[in-house]
């Protein structure tokens, strides 16, 4: 026995570039024919074709001031090379089949902020990019989104929270801040000191349901408070929750760039919070060990131009 590692395939049998312009010296007759086809030099050519023999351990050409003609030998290994060639095609044509399909469709899935917020803006852009790719969405929590990915149901992600969910990779793509806000007729909106994280945790609000990015950053943010009290609404959308503010059912908090319109048209008001953390991460994931790629790398990639 011995020690020496075997000699693979990939060492034995010539690479592709190698062969084609095997078939080309064969086809033209000369060096200068084939080095013209594929746009090399003659002596490239020529020392390509040496090399060629050398790792076969057979003469291929017989040369002579009026071309190149294939030995017996040459004949039959470039008919061998005709049919990988041929082989190489149709394994080209089946790849690009399988990146046409794979362009051909997006599914993306993000939490509720970042798909009623940022990801329209995003997706006109790409649409305009690439007019024949279908984009589908799929809008839920954090802990939905996650869940698609590694169920296969997407193949792009957008979080929102403290932490990437684990099986997942991901990249920060903005950052957001939460707020406090309440109706005008709501007695916390003629507050001239700020609350403090005490009161907050200790008051009933309309919150998200439990696994949204915005719950797992407030739940945090005041677990050294005494942690949330009993919502007084749980709803299962940023919508939903505005509404409910808006109509002046009670607190909340809430994403800044949920509220921005109805804090500068004053159907909301914001209070602020002294001595607590309330800003957020956007990410976008992806399953750990599958970067983005197609479609989806370009949206990922619109995301990080976005100012």
């Amino acid at each position: 026995m011995t020690d020496e590692p075997p000699v693979t395939l990939a060492h034995r049998v010539p690479e592709l570039g190698a062969l084609e312009l095997l078939i080309a010296v064969a086809r033209h007759g000369s060096m200068g024919g084939a080095a013209r086809e594929l746009g090399i030099s003659q002596p490239a050519a020529s020392s390509r074709i040496r090399s060629v023999e050398r790792q076969l351990g057979v003469s291929l050409f017989d040369r002579s001031p009026s071309g190149s003609r294939p030995t017996e030998a040459g004949a039959l290994v470039t008919d061998w090379a005709r049919r990988i060639m041929e082989a190489a095609e149709a394994f080209d044509a089946g790849a690009q089949a399988l990146r046409d399909r794979r362009d051909s469709r997006l599914r993306v899935a993000a939490s509720m902020t970042i798909a009623e917020y940022l990801l329209p803006g995003w997706l006109i852009a790409l649409r305009t990019a690439r007019p024949d790719t279908a984009v589908s969405l799929l809008a839920g929590n954090s802990g939905a989104v996650a869940a698609r990915l590694l169920g296969g149901e997407a193949d792009l992600g957008f979080v929102e929270g403290l932490a990437v969910p684990a099986g997942l990779d991901g990249t920060v793509i903005g950052r957001d801040r939460l707020v406090v806000v309440v109706a005008p007729a709501h007695a916390w909106s003629a507050r001239r000191t700020a609350l403090t994280p005490t009161e907050l945790a200790a008051s009933p609000l309309i919150l998200r349901e439990e696994g949204s990015g915005t719950r797992q950053v407030l739940d945090a943010a005041l677990a050294s408070y005494g942690g949330l009290a009993e919502p007084l609404l749980e709803l299962s959308s940023t919508t939903a929750v505005k509404a409910a503010v808006v109509s002046g059912a009670g607190p909340s908090v809430l994403s800044e760039l949920a509220v921005r319109e109805e804090l500068v048209a004053r159907r909301l008001l914001e209070v602020e919070v002294a001595g607590i953390h309330l800003r957020r991460d956007l990410r976008a994931v992806w399953p750990t060990g599958h970067r983005p790629s197609g479609p989806a790398r370009e949206l990922l990639s619109l995301t990080r131009a976005a100012p």
